[in-house]
């Protein structure tokens, strides 16, 4: 018995199917039953897979990644403190108050973490430590600005350190002063720019950060939306345009703007035709921080000040000037340190420590006490070099990402173990795509491959269509070698400039008369480093005849290798000197050249050096520089000599290969079999003998080796997948693949097609549309049926023939096209009849020229015809798809277009209304495809054919893709028979999404999956209470069926995870005579079975309509497949691959020297826990004590008196209090005295209270002000009083209009007017704000400040329902939250108890349950897989399911939802409460049930 296995794999699902197959006395295979099939999910974030299939390269990891990166600066920021606090402490200059409160290594005392600055003295109060210095600030600014006084306005404290940076490059300062400043290093140290991260050489312009006064503004009458368009004229002539919702009050401010000036190719700025420099203008973006930088650099080079003192003297001009964001930006490390260098010589003068050798040594015994080396390293130095260069501005050195480049397929290395002696073999990395090898031999193989075509040449009388006309251009080997000259000192390549400037060919009318093989309007890489070095020698005015292969190598090596400036700047001088070059000139045009692309290519640089001598031609090409074992090979070949290492294959390919000389501008495939004797496809023929050898490979598999997590996810799978069926069946003959389109696909094809799609959709959408109003009476258009999808596919036909010919369209007609493409529009009745008036004159039968009418359009006069013949080639797309007359259609048969039109011209043909056609000419035939179909070459090309080339056939057949390769070879590995060495096994046979759709429709399987799901389109028919979801087909069966105003993105196959083993069934039974049938292997000239007999041995014929028509069925693997399939369906439990990885320890390993020998032990110390998933959002709280108010009865108040709002009130109830009245007396009081007191309601009195009183929690955290804040927002949720009325008084004075007053304009006019809106008093401007909300949330930690920091729980993060069942049978249900799950899972507990009771069980997202009927016997095999559910979410006692076959809803919109909002229920569509009955199932990857029950 053979056993097939069918997989149907895509990006997050995996189909698979084993059948059963015998083989007959014919030897035949004949396929007998579906063993078993079933659908494995790896659940995905929807938006996730959305990306991928819209070919959205963004990684799911991107944004964990960027927070962990941010998480290790801070832990690095740390480490510098601590070490720098170990050593202040030793020098003692650190106060006494924070001296104390540090541990040993640095660290804080638990709960404390004083300001270094700040004192708090016995009454608690905060007392600046450095007041002396500040009040000799405070002299500096009163002097600068006497106003200060007058306006009463307070300088900040904090700016006395700016003060002390600048004092201490002059005169002395005291140690805790000094110790200060240190800590701000720490904190701002700058940016340490690895060479080319914000400096792009663009040599076609230029572009400068500036600040420009604007001289007036004025607002025009045109609008945007809601704005104007303001003309803003600045200072140095140019005119600024953007829209406002108000005037720009801008007049007589500076603002900044990014000014960007166009440069011609001689890097001069260019010139419109008045003469005026071109120059556009924008306002700087998030993104422009490099140019920002440069600026910044600029100011401050300018000024010849340090850093410190730029502020400080800055601050001392401007008091209003905000120095985080404007005056502190980000810049180059270089700044600071040269700073603190130069403050800690000056202060060596007169702090005598820093110069105490003594103490330094007993600094470095702290830091370094095991490590000699860097001691012995570092003693000679002094406090600067220690402060500065080993603690502040110390830069660990980049890891090393060698072991992620892939190893070349055919070098290695060997080497032998020291300890053992044996010998081993490692791969040597494949070499950069940027090494001036890998360019030389990229660029022969893209003119080895380079094919020159001709569009239209008379060949025999007959026009023929892209004629390959190569060898009349490149004759010989002088023309490639003078190719290749052209070609090697270009950058890159289009097919216009190879047609124009190479081979002097001009354009006829617009358009070359010829074409290459490549893609026609894509740019092509030449020699790109070549082309960068002798651009930059040009420049530097150094002759391109230095440029020799030794100094290309050397040159490009330091480029590649250097990442570091400074480092960078050294070497090219270093270069220049040994080179006797000009260091200046030579270093400048070199030190901006961006770092080379982290690109390689799939051989190593070996590997190259041994193929190109074969790849080579011309004068390039040389005898002696074949390797020596090349030449040994060579040699063998040629004479024919025998040796085992020259394969019989070898010799064939190379036969007529008979000299030396011979071997030169081989093609690729051939110098690697005259080489290494294999192509790279034929490297890995292992064969797996058991199921453990998939373990083994998976063990050693290197993670994010196929630089896609999505598609190694779900390859990986696959294999475990693979794994468990073979344990379950035994051993596999054959295996069966199709692989998702999406799979196989880069990111940009994978655009394409999604846009496609979208595009498909759109049309089909329409023309259902259309067909609907066609039906109608009064349009005169006969036997039209709104649902026929023959009728939708025709009007699809119909309408591409019109649309190739677009350019020929008036504009009105061009109007029309763009309404009825329009998405949500459904066309009006006018539109229609435009649209047939359009149709009647413009479409023209492909072989007659004559006119099909609409009216006539779907009755049987006319038929959908391929061009190139099914019973020939199967394509069944679009492209070879036309409409004729019926007639026609018959003469010409099995004939392809051209073919028919040659062998019929000229006759005459009686068509069915009384009329006669007569057969097109030649020169007719070919001058109307060509006039209708020139925008659609893909069709003109399959008209123009007289014969199916078989290069037509391999290039479809063809795929080459990195990941069906990968999949084919690890498939292979499991069938591959001994003795086979190709790479693809012949027991893998790969299928194609329109192999199978044509199987599932020929054999039933279509009609199958509508009897599965049409339950459900039934109940939604119920639910709106009228026949919306539901039709009938022409048989009369009732089918599933979607509105067309809700079909857009409704896929019917989608909606239940079966689909994939539906898929996969087939799949398996598509047997390689099928699939050759199908992809037209059987249709090239060479085939050993032709097209006509499998045609007649795997199909029947199927009459179509009364006429006579017919089409060819393929014949069912068996006669009960359909109901089989659907028995096999029902049967099917879907599985879901579960990620509850939560916590897990991490294996650290420590590298620690034994016997003079570097090794790497596990880390034992410390708890080593890793969280797998997100624990909290990013956004940071801090709890907040808020004043609120409320109303209380008389009787809380009076014990509360000083919380009362109202003063009078408070006045005298605290008068009568102390009078010694009681609740009674001055409740009498107030009722006798109403009158006066008419305003107060005793039961419901004003009072503030505190948050911290009650229950509840209050967390702030600061935002910067938007557009969101309205009125009521202001009011409750901003936790400054005073912020708060300044931003009210604002919004009052713009209408209350948050759009306009919180506009950057409108935020710039409040701080502009803050004082008015403060009552005249000064206010610090305001860009953000602390927002506080009411909610739970948990500290980030147990101590320190991290227990006064709070976080909110990350969404989707509740991933544990525990379920608690009495002895009464009731349950209770709790949802555990992960930061309490994880402090359990570190303690070695349950992930859940209540009271120490644990959980009678425990449902994750994923999880199956199963809800028994009532009185059911629990057994594996009789239960009703319709009553299993998945668990989807839980939040407090709530938990979500959905049917475990379900996977999206039908529909779900604000009218009806086919569950819920969200596509999760509470209650089961029988009505039960799942959580209520459920009992947990556990399936296996394969989704068989291995426990049922708790």
């Amino acid at each position: 018995m053979k056993k097939i296995l069918g997989f149907d794999i895509g990006t997050n699902s995996i189909g698979w199917a084993i059948v059963y197959g015998d083989t007959n006395e014919d030897g035949k295979l004949q396929l007998k039953e579906i063993a078993n099939a079933g659908s494995r999910i790896i659940p995905m974030d929807a938006s996730i897979l959305g990306d991928f299939d819209k070919g959205n390269s963004v990684s799911q990891t991107k944004a964990r990644t960027e927070y962990r990166g941010m998480r290790r600066m801070r832990e690095r920021y740390l480490l510098r403190r601590e070490r720098l606090y170990r050593i202040l402490n030793i020098m003692g200059f650190l106060p006494e108050h924070f001296s104390e409160c540090l541990k040993r290594y640095g660290k804080f005392t638990n709960n404390s973490e004083p300001k270094l600055a700040w004192l708090k003295d016995n009454e608690g109060k905060m007392q600046f430590l450095f007041k002396q210095s500040f009040n000799e600030m405070l002299n500096e600014f009163y002097e600068h600005n006497p106003q200060l006084t007058e306006e009463a306005k307070k300088i900040p404290y904090d700016w006395t350190l700016y003060y002390l940076r600048k004092k201490a490059l002059t005169a002395p300062i005291q140690k805790e002063e000094l110790a200060w400043i240190l800590l701000n290093f720490n904190q701002k140290r700058g940016y340490y720019q690895l060479r080319g991260e914000d400096e792009e050489d663009t040599q076609n312009k230029i572009e400068e950060y500036l600040s420009l006064k604007i001289i007036r503004v004025e607002a025009t009458d045109e609008k945007k939306g809601d704005g104007t368009w303001h003309n803003v004229y600045l200072e140095n002539g140019m005119v600024y345009r953007r829209t406002s919702k108000t005037f720009l009050d801008w007049e007589g401010k500076t603002k900044d703007f990014i000014i960007t000036t166009l440069l011609d190719n001689n890097g001069q700025p260019k010139v419109d035709k008045d003469g005026q420099i071109r120059r556009s203008l924008r306002q700087p973006k998030e993104d422009d921080w490099g140019l920002l930088k440069k600026k910044t650099e600029a100011s401050i080079d300018k000024s010849a000040k340090t850093v410190g003192s730029y502020i400080y003297d800055n601050l001392l001009s401007d008091t209003t000037q905000k120095i985080k964001g404007r005056l502190v930006r980000t810049i180059e490390r270089e700044y600071y340190k040269s700073e603190l260098k130069a403050i800690l010589e000056k202060q060596k003068q007169f702090i005598p420590e820093l110069n105490d050798k003594e103490l330094y040594d007993r600094c470095v015994e702290e830091l370094y006490p095991s490590n000699d080396a860097h001691r012995n390293n570092i003693t000679h130095r002094d406090f600067t070099y220690l402060l500065a260069e080993d603690i502040l501005f110390y830069q660990r050195p980049l890891k090393s990402k060698k072991s992620l480049i892939a190893d070349c397929q055919y070098e290695t290395r060997a080497y032998k173990n020291p300890e053992t002696g044996e010998t081993k073999h490692i791969g040597i990395k494949c070499v950069s795509k940027s090494h001036p090898r890998f360019q030389e031999f990229r660029l022969w193989q893209f003119i080895s491959n380079l094919r020159i075509y001709e569009r239209s040449k008379i060949v025999d009388g007959k026009t023929k269509l892209d004629v390959d006309v190569t060898d009349s251009f490149l004759k010989d080997e002088t023309v490639y070698e003078r190719l290749f000259e052209f070609l090697n000192n270009k950058k890159a390549i289009k097919q216009d400039t190879l047609l124009s400037s190479f081979f002097k060919l001009k354009k006829q009318n617009g358009k070359h008369l010829y074409r290459w093989n490549y893609v026609e309007d894509r740019e092509y890489p030449c020699n790109e480093t070549r082309e960068l070095i002798l651009s930059r020698l040009k420049k530097a005015g150094i002759s391109a005849s230095f440029l020799t292969t030794e100094t290309e190598e050397a040159l490009w090596h330091i480029l590649y290798s250097v990442s570091d400036k400074q480092e960078l700047r050294t070497a090219l001088a270093t270069f220049a000197r040994k080179n006797t070059l000009d260091e200046t000139t030579f270093t400048e045009h070199f030190i901006k050249i961006p770092p080379f692309k982290n690109d390689y290519g799939a051989y190593s640089l070996k590997a190259l050096n041994k193929l190109l001598p074969l790849i080579r031609m011309g004068k390039y090409w040389s005898e002696e520089s074949i390797d020596a074992k090349t030449r040994e090979r060579i040699d063998r070949i040629i004479d024919g000599e025998a040796d085992e290492n020259i394969k019989n294959t070898v010799r064939e390919k190379a036969i007529n290969l008979n000299d030396i000389s011979h071997f030169k501008g081989l093609p690729l495939w051939l110098a690697c079999y005259v080489v290494y004797n294999r192509h790279s496809e034929a490297s890995d023929t292992e064969r797996w003998k058991r199921p453990e050898d998939i373990d083994e490979y998976l063990r050693h598999f290197r993670q994010h080796s196929l630089n896609n997590p999505i598609v190694e996810q779900v390859v990986m799978e696959t294999l475990r997948t693979v794994r468990d069926i073979w344990k379950k069946e035994g051993h596999i003959d054959e295996i069966h693949i199709e692989l998702g389109r999406e799979m196989k696909s880069p990111a940009a094809k994978r655009a394409q097609m999604a846009q496609n799609m979208t595009e498909n959709e759109n049309t089909n959408i329409r023309i259902k549309y259309l067909l609907r109003e066609f039906a109608s009476p009064d349009m005169d258009i006969e036997g039209v049926h709104p649902h026929s999808p023959s009728q939708q596919e025709l009007l699809r036909i119909y309408e591409e023939g019109v649309l190739a010919s677009e350019r020929d369209i008036t504009p009105d007609i061009k109007e029309l096209i763009g309404r009825l493409n329009e998405k949500s529009k459904q066309p009006s009745h006018s539109d229609v009849q435009r649209y047939k008036l359009w149709l009647d004159q413009k479409y023209r039968s492909p072989y007659t020229g004559l006119a099909i009418p609409l009216s006539r359009l779907f009755t049987p006069d006319y038929e959908i015809e391929h061009v190139i013949p099914q019973s020939r080639y199967f394509d069944n797309s679009f492209t070879n798809k036309v409409i004729c007359e019926s007639e026609v259609n018959k003469l010409k048969d099995n004939q392809l277009g051209y073919e028919f039109i040659m062998r019929h011209h000229g006759e005459k043909v009686p068509l069915s209304r009384g009329i006669t056609a007569t057969i097109l000419e030649p020169k007719e035939y070919e001058q109307l495809v060509k006039n209708t179909y020139s925008a659609n070459p893909q069709k003109l090309k399959k008209l123009m054919m007289d014969d199916i080339p078989d290069g037509f056939i391999d290039r479809q057949l063809n795929d080459s893709r990195y990941i069906s390769k990968l999949v084919k070879s690890l498939m292979s590995k499991i069938v591959r028979e001994k003795g086979e060495e190709e790479a693809t096994s012949k027991n893998v046979i790969v299928c194609t999404g329109s192999v199978t759709d044509r199987l599932k429709k020929d054999w039933g399987v279509n009609d199958v999956w509508n009897r599965i799901i049409l339950p459900r389109f039934e109940r939604l028919d119920k639910m709106c209470g009228q026949q919306l979801y539901t039709t009938k087909n022409t048989s009369g069966h009732v089918i599933p069926d979607m509105p067309i105003e809700q079909q857009r993105g409704f896929n019917k196959k989608r909606i239940d995870h079966r689909h994939h083993a539906m898929d996969a069934i087939v799949i398996a039974c598509a047997t390689r005579s099928i699939v050759n049938y199908l992809n037209n292997e059987s249709a090239k000239h060479d085939a050993q079975t032709t097209r006509h007999d499998l045609q007649h041995a795997l199909c029947h014929k199927q009459r179509t309509d009364a006429n006579g028509n017919y089409q060819w069925t393929l014949n069912m693997p068996w006669d009960t497949f359909p109901a089989d399939v659907n028995n096999a369906l029902n049967r099917i439990i879907v599985s879901f691959k579960q990620n509850l990885r939560v916590i897990s320890r991490t294996k650290n390993k420590i590298q620690k020297l034994k016997n003079n020998k570097r090794v790497l032990e596990q880390q034992t110390k410390g708890d080593n826990w890793a969280i797998r998933k997100p624990l909290h959002k990013e956004t940071v709280y801090g709890e907040v004590n808020l004043r609120l108010q409320k109303e209380v009865k008389l009787k809380e108040a009076i014990t509360r008196p000083d919380d009362i709002i109202d003063r009078d009130l408070k006045k005298k109830i605290k008068a009568m209090l102390e009078l010694g009245y009681d609740l009674k007396k001055i409740k009498a009081y107030f009722e006798d005295n109403a009158e006066i007191w008419s305003d107060i309601n005793l039961n419901k009195i004003p009072i503030y209270y505190f948050t911290a009183e009650t229950s509840d929690r209050y967390f702030a955290t600061r935002k910067p002000i938007d557009q969101s804040f309205n009125r009521k927002k202001i009011i409750n949720e901003i936790t400054d009083t005073g912020i708060q009325k300044i931003m009210l008084r604002h919004l009052e004075n713009n209408g209350e209009d948050p759009d306009i007053a919180f506009s950057p304009e409108g935020i710039e006019e409040m701080n502009r007017n803050i004082r008015t809106l403060n009552n005249g008093k000064w206010h610090q401007p305001i860009l953000k704000v602390r927002v506080y909300e009411k909610a739970n949330k948990f500290a980030i930690g147990k101590s320190g400040n991290k227990s006064k920091k709070f976080v909110e729980a990350a969404k989707g993060t509740n991933l544990f329902f525990a379920i608690y069942e009495g002895e009464d049978g009731k349950r209770r249900y709790s949802s555990i939250p992960l930061n309490v799950v994880i402090d359990r899972m570190k303690a070695g507990l349950p992930v859940a108890d209540e009271d120490g009771i644990i959980p009678t069980f425990v449902l994750s997202p994923g999880d199956l349950v199963y809800l028994p009927k009532e009185g059911e016997t629990l057994s594996v095999e009789t239960i009703d897989k319709s009553r299993i559910y998945k668990m989807v979410s839980c939040n407090g006692k709530q938990c979500f399911f959905i049917g475990n076959t379900i996977a999206k809803a039908i529909i779900n919109n604000n009218d009806l939802h086919e569950f819920n909002v969200l596509n999760k229920i509470e209650i089961a569509l029988t009505g039960e409460n799942i959580k209520e009955k459920c009992i947990p199932i556990k399936v296996d990857r394969l989704g068989q049930i291995v426990k049922l029950g708790y």
